[in-house]
């Protein structure tokens, strides 16, 4: 058997699944009444609860038991079989579950005593990346082949946290709640990404697979059906295409919007010390620096434009805020400007040298601490009657030294043991505890204290 066929009989799928009980599992999951609806509430509000206070865990535990999945799955099985009913009941499900999760947010957020001064969870389901394109596309993918195999695992858990369905719905609801319009529109935006992709990786593995096509007896009624499915069908691909280029483009702008401002944080007198983006759909994406220190010259705003044609963007495309900066001609004042920058370069060295110094002294000091509590274990497995052991790094003078000249007087390091027993030790037991002690811990001279 030649490397190809091989590695074509380790990736074929029609071994190991089996799509009739898929389409019967997609299929009961499109419901959504009952016990369905109060889980999908509850799982909304822990999921909001977890992104109002920053906590992954919560958010990844709302993903869990959230029903939101099965609907979606529904349209992309739907389309993939020509089934128009399915299509339309799995549709009218989807915006019912999503209605009453971004009912239940808001709710939430309207009530919410919590603070958020730092939406940090919150602000990262409003900006849809690349990154979000294909985890909710393959993450459909992983989810449709788990429910295809017979042995079941775990994916579909998996895949539910990964492609993260509620908390943009969560964050639309504090839009609606905050009265944020820009945090309703790009939450419900990553929202539609995660739900057309998931969808559409449904339905490529649907035909790809081979899944039962639905038939009607009727040739008139086959063909209106499958129009409607080709129309479908093109309707969620094509906003899916635009949507993932317009996200990919963002990205891309965002990169270079980076790159570019690195490698000119310096100018002359002055520096960058902030910028945003901004995104505007049709229009062309917009970098807007702030600048500090010494206002730009004509010349120096001339030089940031053509370095901006190195990284694509044109100079319609870069707003320059100087609101935090002052203007001078005098040569003195720039002098002046230059020795104070010399001088903060200097004071930060000398922090950064001091910090390096602490930090190399603090490691010297921890390498030289006893395992004291190790150390106890062991000898009490030698010598039960020891109640108590203190070990103390110190130094001994010898009142004989005091009397030498300058230069030859010196303290000898050692390590003194306080040992206390219920019963005396022996001599030759403390002689041997000296030695022990003294391998034990890698000193010199250790002096040992006994008592009861």
């Amino acid at each position: 058997m030649g490397f190809f066929d091989r590695i074509k009989q380790i990736a074929r799928l029609t071994d190991h699944i089996d799509t009739q009980s898929a389409q019967a599992s997609i299929i009961a999951n499109i419901d959504f009444k009952g016990p369905n609806v109060w889980i999908l509430a509850f799982a909304i509000i822990i999921a909001s609860v977890g992104l109002n206070v920053n906590s992954i865990p919560v958010i990844i535990g709302a993903m869990l038991i959230s029903p939101l999945m099965g609907p979606i799955m529904g349209i992309g099985l739907a389309l993939g079989i020509n089934d128009t009913r399915l299509l339309k009941k799995a549709f009218t499900n989807l915006l019912i579950m999503t209605g009453i999760s971004i009912m239940a947010s808001t709710f939430f957020f309207v009530l919410s005593p919590l603070s958020l001064e730092e939406p940090t969870e919150l602000l990262a389901r409003t900006n849809p990346t690349i990154y979000d394109v294909f985890i909710a596309l393959f993450g459909g993918f992983a989810v449709i082949v788990e429910i295809c195999r017979k042995e079941k695992g775990t994916v579909i858990a998996g895949a539910a946290i990964a492609t993260a369905l509620m908390p943009p719905l969560c964050t639309a609801g504090y839009g609606i709640a905050s009265g944020s319009f820009a945090y309703f529109m790009g939450a419900c935006y990553l929202y539609f990404i995660n739900s057309v992709f998931i969808a559409l990786a449904t339905f490529l593995i649907v035909r790809a697979l081979h899944f039962p096509i639905v038939h009607f007896s009727d040739p008139e009624k086959q063909k209106k059906v499958h129009r409607i499915i080709t129309v479908f069908t093109i309707v969620l691909i094509i906003p899916s295409i635009y949507s993932a280029f317009m996200v990919i483009k963002e990205n891309n702008f965002n990169q270079v919007a980076k790159t570019f401002v690195q490698q000119n944080k310096n100018i002359g007198n002055s520096y960058i010390y902030d910028y945003t983006t901004r995104h505007s759909g049709h229009k062309p994406s917009v970098i807007a620096i702030s600048i500090a220190g010494e206002a730009l010259s004509e010349r120096d705003i001339e030089q940031l434009h053509q370095k901006l044609v190195h990284f694509g963007i044109t100079p319609q495309q870069l707003e320059i805020n100087q609101a935090g900066t002052f203007v001078t001609d005098n040569s003195a004042d720039k002098e002046m400007i230059k020795t104070i920058f010399e001088q903060n370069e200097q004071e930060i060295l000398k922090r950064e040298e001091l910090i390096a110094k602490m930090e190399s002294q603090l490691k010297e000091f921890n390498s030289k601490k006893f395992p004291s509590l190790q150390v106890t274990k062991e000898l009490l497995a030698q010598y039960p009657q020891i109640t108590s052991l203190t070990l103390a790094r110190g130094e001994r003078v010898e009142s004989s030294q005091i009397s030498l000249p300058n230069g030859e007087a010196s303290a000898q390091e050692l390590v003194l043991a306080i040992i206390k027993t219920a019963t005396p030790l022996e001599e030759t037991d403390i002689a041997k505890l000296g030695k022990w002690l003294q391998i034990r811990l890698d000193v010199a001279k250790v002096e040992i204290i006994t008592g009861e």
